[in-house]
């Protein structure tokens, strides 16, 4: 993979991640965190994950303008050109589009994978393996994906299902994509894992001009807007053309302008990954990867000084100098900072999200 010129990498780094509230928030989004105790943010070990597959100058991430002095300091040799902010976030059709069309001018032959900044993924040599399995298939012209073979029924993410394999590509573990389908309830999963559905991981790879001919066939105005943006990128009238377009965008997610459209014409293909991995969407996925193998235990990230436990086990965030205490409490969920208290628990760990809408529409943005 590191011989391959054309092999780009893009690096979406958006989202406040409202079901980590009050630890994620607008000035301090999960992607700039350390939630796995590694020493180093989900977005640090993004970019660790990447750079055996490609040259770092072939690496690019699309942020907020209030996160790009934290990701340069995270990032050190992420080059300067190849850091894109936006204004406003607009999803990840406007963010992916917008690097593609960039790269697209300085190489026109690039194939571009697009990987979340907010991903814990294990055993990195299958993860490459898949990816290179999945450039070989996109340089053929199809939009790939790679799915994940669940480890039990998740409801927290969408799944796939695939159809013909493809031995012309690869031996094995390359298929059709015969359809995206949404988060189901437990009994759905559950029959989804026993069918043979594949997570969803959210990673697309495909030829940079395929990719933004595919998306214009749903957004035609939305990718008109963004190669106007690009094409003004690194001459005098940048600004202007960003001030100008990138309100007008709409929000919407990758997966709906590219991956359902694509999969339905038959021009979507995936690559099984055998790898771990986890989007650590809410409280629930770090207590469960923290605790991994050790299911009664209690998981602990940050100060393990300030923690006393007796009979407990979930997971207790500690960030503030108060010393937390929990006594006889299955699945407990713990968040303490200096201004919030979050509990709950991994059971309703999604519902965090919802709390945060109510505190939004109650005044209390300034906590968020």
């Amino acid at each position: 993979m590191q011989n391959n010129e054309n092999f780009w990498c893009v690096i979406p780094a958006g989202g406040v991640g409202s079901r980590l509230w009050p630890l994620s928030r607008a000035d301090a989004p999960k992607f700039l965190l350390d939630l796995t105790d590694s020493g180093k943010s989900l977005l640090a070990t993004t970019w660790d994950r990447l750079t055996p597959l490609t040259d770092p100058k072939r690496i690019m991430v699309v942020t907020g303008n209030a996160h790009q002095r934290s990701v340069r300091e995270q990032l050190p040799d992420l080059a300067e050109a190849n850091l894109v902010t936006e204004s406003e976030p607009k999803d990840s059709s406007a963010a992916i589009g917008l690097a593609a069309a960039l790269i697209l001018r300085r190489d026109p032959q690039a194939i571009i994978g697009s990987f979340a900044a907010d991903h814990v993924i294990g055993d990195e040599f299958l993860f490459q393996r898949a990816v290179h399995t999945a450039v070989n298939a996109a340089a053929t012209g199809a939009i790939v994906t790679i799915g994940i073979r669940p480890t039990h029924a998740a409801t927290g993410f969408g799944y796939i299902k695939t159809a013909d394999p493809r031995p012309d590509i690869a031996p094995m573990d390359v298929f059709r994509v015969a359809k995206f389908v949404e988060k189901p309830d437990k009994k759905t999963a559950e029959r989804y894992i026993r069918n043979g559905k594949l997570w969803n991981a959210g990673i697309f790879i495909s030829r940079a001009d395929v990719l933004l001919e595919q998306m214009a066939e749903s957004e035609p105005e939305l990718v008109a807007a963004l190669h106007e943006i690009a094409d003004a990128w690194n001459t005098p009238h940048a600004a202007a053309a960003r001030e100008r377009l990138w309100h007008t965008l709409p929000k919407i997610a990758i997966d709906y302008s590219v991956a359902e459209p694509a999969a339905a014409a038959g021009k979507m293909l995936c690559v099984s990954g055998h790898f771990s991995w986890d989007d650590v969407g809410d409280f629930a996925s770090i207590a469960n990867l923290l605790t991994r193998g050790r299911a009664n235990d209690l998981a602990v990230l940050g100060k393990r000084s300030s923690v006393l436990a007796e009979k407990s086990n979930g997971i207790v965030i500690s960030g503030s100098k108060r010393l937390v205490t929990v006594v006889g409490m299955d699945d407990v969920v713990v968040v303490d900072t200096p201004d919030v208290l979050l509990v709950t628990n991994k059971a309703h760990a999604q519902d965090v999200k919802k709390l945060v809408s109510h505190m939004r529409d109650s005044g209390n943005a300034q906590l968020l």
